[in-house]
């Protein structure tokens, strides 16, 4: 005891001794090449969260002990260690990080440092994704760039999504951008019988994404380029880098948060007797039952990652297995994709000659839910049971007429429509790029370059619905189809590379030709009046041939100057007018390489950037719309010869003069970089104006042999603003935070839209439920192309809407269609991006928020369904049910056009949060992450979703909220 008693006192007389063994150490940190002093600087102990940071003056002093590490670290600099051996003072010149400073960006036909950079072009990375069990690459960019605007057609897993880059400048036209996966030009128009063309590929593969936004930068691309262009690089081994195994592992669960407001079954009884005076005139059931309950599960999914890589000094690979499965909440809505993403590279030749291979092969599984069940589980009597004993539709409750067969016009039991109908589809797909890059051994300023890309679809579906179904009074259905996409591409250009000395001018210019073929098959065996009809197959081709050439200047680091040109031809117009030209220039300064501006402490980066171009649009729909062409007819159309049956053919309709859609845009921009780039502010400026527009527009019936035509009728404009914010507010050796947000105002408008000369000519759009052939949106010069259609409500003292009463807006004392008026517009004023990720030793935090601004939905489920007519006239001895917004408006008849039913939808989503933690072991890290997806949403809109690209919600499959489990190994 007494020994113990010895110790303890030595270590109290020692300890202070102990204490105060540390050192204090002042120094100052200083840029290497500047020689200017740098504050803000982190001086961290090594292993401890102990440090400082410089002061304005680059001064710091730290407490430190002999033989302990200090760590200097600053963004956009080489981090720097020291060990302290008892000096008093430490000064330290830090260097900036060259490969930050040349920082490449993957641009059309080729690459550029970031400062060279004129266009709007933003990059994304691996590590600035979204998180989460993500099926398709589009949702990896939610919300990351200015301008780009991606939403999915609902919450279906892999549901296709509309991308818009500065808001689409077509009409009937596709507005999808040109996507390219590692220099694969993908088909915009899609692939069939998928739900997103982009499911092919394992979005955990993919290395980045740059968006090319304005002309100057897409208009390489031409006639594909008008809507921008979205690059993906897919993952590659570094030369060097060794063997190495990855798993990844998640696991997740998807469930429906909101559902439309109808009756449940004590609230639809009590409503229909009082309304009856306890006298219901059609039989009502004893059950409660609520079928969006039945129709809509709790989804579960998994994702596996296998990954194999390994970098040589003249060789490298990457092999990536993925396997998802993923549920839909609908029914047995469901999706699985197995596949294989191959990189290969290899320098040969003294590294002159580069060749890299890319291949993605996937096989995909899909269920197709009958999406038919969304709405009749909110129409379907609440007071009857899902089964009912000794029915004749496989047990389910079904209402029938007096001799028992289904009453046709009866809503369908909802739970028998997902159970009865079978609909699945398998597609293969491969999409394969050959790249070849030979730098000549003799003239090493020259670089020829092959792109060999191939993308090739199969796909075989079936859909089955039982002949014990109530939908099927002519018997079972049979619906067989099969299809076939090819996408062929080659490209061929030469890069010159040079530097005039007595200029300080770097320049190259890039010269190349590409051609493209595309061909798309179907076919299809399907029940017509109860007989299998096989349908003829239909094969369409066609081609696009470009030449292209582009020039950029480098004077200094200070002055740059692009421009290109392309000439495309595409096979979808005629001789006439199949050639069309797509010039582009732009300019940039980079003033802080200016004398003047060189040694500012605070300012880092100031570029100005203008730019002008010309793309085209030839994604029309039809492959010979300037042709008179046959198409097949419908079996009711058939003629009868004998005992057989023979399809017809019709001619289509047909516009001999087609042309290209072309669009100029003019964009200006100015980048900033504060304080050694820890935040950068990106500010651009754009006007675009489409001309020769392509729009699909009513002509007299019996004309041309349609009722429409797609034809060049018109023009539009738009313009906007973005800005792209990035802070790396602490950067320390533990502790990382930074944060990024952007927000897009915008405005697009219909100029011109005529063939008549008729001022007052529109085109009515947006189809809506509760009557064959109504629209509620319009097309019309001087308005956006989403605006809505209606009468303008006239309200009670107490704020009602009165039933029948709208505005006579032309005084004529009586209210017809010429009182309608175009009001509010489904797209947004402005939408918005807010990033955070914030990492702590081996703890790692991020989110993403999304918001829009301005943007209206007309709420179809209230105007089709909140009436008493609806609930009560049902055309048979039933009811439907209805929504309770009939409680608020006391409608008896529905009022469909009715400007009451336009809500405003401003909405602040979060989208995407994660936490994540990593432990690394001897031989293996390994990290375990939590992510959940669509948590809350902020809005004002009392409907289910207010994120509706089409501003009509009607029907809508609901975005489910999810909750993902992940673990990753590193071995």
């Amino acid at each position: 005891m007494k020994h113990y008693l010895k110790v303890y006192l030595l270590l109290f007389v020692l300890f202070p001794c102990l204490a105060f063994s540390q050192s204090e150490v002042r120094g100052t940190v200083t840029d290497q090449g500047s020689g200017l002093s740098m504050s803000g600087v982190n001086v961290i102990i090594k292993g401890t969260a102990t440090g400082t940071i410089t002061d304005i003056d680059g001064n710091y002093t730290l407490k430190v002990s002999s033989g302990q590490s200090i760590v200097y670290s600053y963004v956009g600099y080489v981090k720097q260690e020291v060990v302290f051996q008892g000096q008093s003072k430490i000064d330290i010149s830090l260097q900036e990080d060259a490969a930050k400073l040349d920082e490449v960006v993957v641009v059309g036909y080729g690459s550029t440092r970031k400062e060279a950079v004129t266009g709007a072009v933003q990059k994304v990375t691996s590590e600035e994704f979204n998180k989460g069990a993500i099926v398709s690459a589009d949702q990896l960019l939610s919300g990351k760039s200015a301008g780009v605007r991606i939403t999915t057609g609902g919450g279906a897993p892999g549901e296709g999504a509309e991308i818009r880059i500065r808001g689409g400048s077509s009409l009937s036209a596709n507005n999808n951008p040109l996507i390219v996966i590692d220099g694969v030009p993908l088909d915009q128009r899609g692939v069939q019988g998928v739900r997103n063309a982009l499911n092919a590929i394992n979005p955990t593969e993919i290395e980045e994404m740059v968006i090319l936004k304005d002309a100057s930068a897409t208009a390489i691309y031409g006639s594909r380029a008008s809507n921008g262009v979205i690059l993906i690089t897919t993952k590659r081994t570094k030369k060097g880098a060794p063997f190495q195994i990855e798993y990844g592992f998640q696991f997740s669960v998807d469930n429906v948060t909101d559902k439309i407001d109808v009756f449940n079954g004590d609230e639809f009884r009590a409503l229909i007797n009082a309304r009856s005076d306890n006298n219901p005139a059609k039989p009502l059931g004893s059950a409660s039952t609520d079928w969006q309950n039945e129709v809509y599960r709790s989804a579960t999914g998994g994702i596996h990652d296998i990954t194999f890589s390994e970098g040589f000094e003249k060789f490298n690979y990457r092999v990536n297995y993925n396997n998802t499965s993923r549920q839909g909440v609908l029914g047995n809505d469901l999706f699985r994709r197995n596949a294989i993403t191959l990189n290969l590279g290899s320098n040969l030749l003294n590294d002159d000659l580069k060749l890299n291979l890319t291949s993605v092969g996937s096989f995909d599984d899909n269920v197709f839910a009958n999406r038919g069940a969304i709405r009749n589980a909110i129409v379907f009597d609440p007071t009857q049971p899902v089964l009912s004993d000794g029915s004749p539709f496989d047990g389910f409750f079904e209402y029938v007429q007096p001799n028992g067969d289904p009453i046709a016009l009866a809503p369908k039991n909802p739970v028998a429509q997902l159970e009865q109908d079978d609909n699945k589809a398998r597609s293969k797909r491969n999409i394969t790029n050959f790249n070849a890059s030979y730098k000549l051994p003799f003239y090493d300023k020259v670089t020829i370059n092959t792109n060999a890309g191939y993308d090739y679809a199969e796909l075989d579906g079936r859909q089955f619905i039982s002949e014990n179904s109530a939908s099927q009074l002519n018997g079972e259905f049979r619906n067989f189809y099969s299809g076939l996409n090819r996408n062929v591409n080659l490209d061929v250009f030469l890069v010159y590379k040079n530097f005039v000395e007595g200029l300080n001018l770097n320049y190259d210019f890039t010269v190349g030709h590409s051609y493209q073929e595309f061909y798309v098959e179907s076919d299809q065996q399907v029940t017509e009046l109860g007989v299998l009809i096989t349908k003829p197959t239909i094969k369409n081709r066609n081609s696009l041939e470009g030449y292209f050439g582009r020039l950029n200047l480098d004077f200094a680091s200070k002055y740059f100057i692009s421009a290109s040109f392309r000439r495309d031809g595409s096979s979808r117009f005629g001789d006439a007018n199949r050639w069309g030209n797509f010039p582009a220039v732009s300019v940039g300064w980079k003033i802080n390489n200016e004398e003047f501006l060189a040694n500012s402490q605070t300012i880092s980066n100031l570029k100005l950037r203008a730019g002008y171009g010309v793309t085209g649009n030839q994604e029309i729909g039809p492959n010979y719309g300037y042709l008179g062409i046959f198409t097949p007819g419908q079996a009711s159309a058939s003629v009868q010869f004998g005992d057989a049956f023979v399809n017809t053919l019709r001619p289509q309709a047909f516009d001999e003069n087609l042309r290209w859609e072309e669009t100029e845009q003019y964009n200006v921009g100015v980048d900033f970089g504060f304080l050694k780039n820890r935040i950068n502010l990106s500010v651009d400026a754009y006007y675009r104006e489409t001309i020769d527009l392509l729009a699909q527009v009513p002509v007299p019936a019996g004309s041309n042999l349609s009722d429409f035509l797609t034809t060049n009728v018109g023009e539009t404009k738009s313009r906007g603003i973005e800005a792209n914010l990035d802070i790396d507010i602490l950067q320390s050796e533990n502790l990382k935070w930074s944060v990024n947000a952007n927000a897009t105002l915008q405005d697009l408008e219909i100029t011109k839209l005529n063939l008549s000369g008729d001022a007052n000519f529109f085109i009515p759009r947006g189809g809506i439920s509760g009557g064959v052939g109504n629209n509620i949106q319009i097309w019309k010069p001087g308005y956006d192309p989403t605006t809505f259609f209606v009468f303008r409500q006239v309200y009670d003292q107490a704020g009602s809407p009165i039933e029948g009463a709208y505005v006579d807006v032309n005084g004529d004392n009586q209210i017809t269609e010429a009182d309608r008026v175009a009001y509010k517009k489904a797209t947004p004023d402005a939408f918005i991006g807010f990033s955070s990720s914030l990492t702590y030793k081996n703890l790692d935090f991020a989110f993403t928020f999304r918001g829009s601004l301005g943007n209206y939905v007309y709420n179809n489920v209230y105007s089709d369904i909140g009436n008493y007519r609806f609930i009560e006239d049902a055309p048979g001895d039933f009811y439907f049910n209805g929504s309770t917004n009939v409680l608020e408006t006391n409608f008896f008849n529905s009022q469909l056009f009715s400007d009451y039913y336009i809500r405003k939808a401003d909405f602040v989503r979060l989208d995407n949060i994660s936490l994540g933690y990593t432990i690394p072991f001897e031989h293996v890290n390994f990290r375990a992450s939590i992510t959940g997806t669509n948590l809350f949403t902020i809005t004002d809109y009392k409907g289910l979703d207010p994120e509706i690209s089409s501003g009509i919600d009607n029907n809508f499959y609901p975005r489910p909220r999810g909750f993902v489990l992940g673990f990753n190994f590193i071995f």
